[in-house]
């Protein structure tokens, strides 16, 4: 973006919201509380396990993690893997390790599962965590064997499959998808690595039983780990739009050709249905009968914006930059 039109929208931001309305909102229905029988499934397999991966979304690096994996499942070695880091601003990096290791993770790696970058560091790292660690009744076994958890959507399923390319050479093991909820058999065995002989224990995505505030709820559906109309595909918009713009990050701007940035929702959607020929005709009574009328279609244009957000066409994005 050019320093004019950064300056022609850091203008138009005098009247932008300063706070998004959260007020109202039923947190608890966008994330239905039904995954306690696949934590107490991974409780009951520890005896299994040499080591935990946890996999999260760069993007939200500090919030959304389920604090019952460190209660339940803290007894074992783990390594936090942070994921999709192409689509994360990482530029306060070095703030993100320090929080965590603030809250006791101190094994940290960011990745991007879907290019392999990064994931040659995991096994080695892994041999690093078991080697420095009692195996208990397992200390005979020559077989490592890692648990996979996360919440669901942030590339669990994907981190699988890079492993398998990079140590097996072969191709996928579990299938991958852009809406959460794909992986629903708790702890299948899939291997991942001949030498050392490490197999993976793929399990479900688990969320909290509760989710600390809104604000939490709406970062995690924005990057994807609840289907989009439990929240409302036009109110995930607008939260978008709104971080958007306080983080002056204008790149939506740009990407749909607009003339400026703005604060409401309705004018840009209204906006990108047009440009992308998303309407559709209604009917509409009139004095003189039935006159259809052409309409922008908002949900298909809210639809559009949060899969340009997902897939970093609208730049990368740190969605926890107020926590840090």
């Amino acid at each position: 973006m050019g320093p004019s039109l950064r300056a022609l929208c850091a203008a138009a931001g005098a009247a932008w919201r300063q706070s998004f309305p959260l007020g109202g909102r039923d947190v608890a229905r966008w994330f239905p509380g039904h995954m306690a029988k696949g934590l107490k499934k991974m409780q009951s397999s520890l005896k299994l396990v040499d080591c935990i991966l946890e996999v999260h979304d760069a993007r939200i690096p500090l919030s959304g993690r389920n604090p019952l994996f460190q209660e339940t499942l803290g007894l074992k070695p783990h390594l936090l893997i942070l994921n999709k880091m192409d689509l994360a601003d990482l530029g306060e990096q070095q703030k993100i390790l320090q929080h965590l290791e603030g809250q006791g993770v101190r094994n940290v790696i960011f990745t991007n599962c879907l290019k392999d970058e990064n994931v040659q560091q995991v096994i080695p790292r892994v041999m690093e965590l078991v080697g420095s660690s009692c195996r208990y009744h397992r200390g005979e076994s020559l077989e490592y064997c890692l648990m996979v958890i996360g919440v669901p959507n942030v590339g669990k399923s994907s981190l699988i499959n890079s492993l398998r390319r990079q140590h097996l050479r072969r191709g996928k093991a579990t299938r991958v998808g852009a809406e959460p909820g794909i992986t629903r058999a708790v702890l299948s065995r899939i291997q991942v690595c001949e030498r050392p002989p490490m197999f993976l224990l793929d399990t479900p995505g688990v969320l909290a039983p509760q989710i600390a505030s809104v604000e939490t709820g709406l970062k995690l559906a924005l990057c994807g780990t609840v289907l989009d109309h439990l929240v409302g595909e036009e109110t995930l918009a607008d939260y978008l739009l709104f971080t958007l713009n306080r983080h002056q990050l204008f790149g939506y701007v740009q990407h749909y050709g607009l003339d400026e940035a703005s604060d409401d929702v309705a004018s840009v959607l209204k906006q990108v249905a047009m440009r992308l020929g998303k309407t559709r005709k209604v009917k509409v009574l009139t004095g003189t009968g039935d006159v259809s009328v052409v309409q922008p279609n908002y949900t298909a244009a809210a639809r559009d914006f949060l899969r340009a957000f997902r897939c970093g066409l609208l730049g990368p994005m740190m969605l926890d930059r107020d926590v840090l």
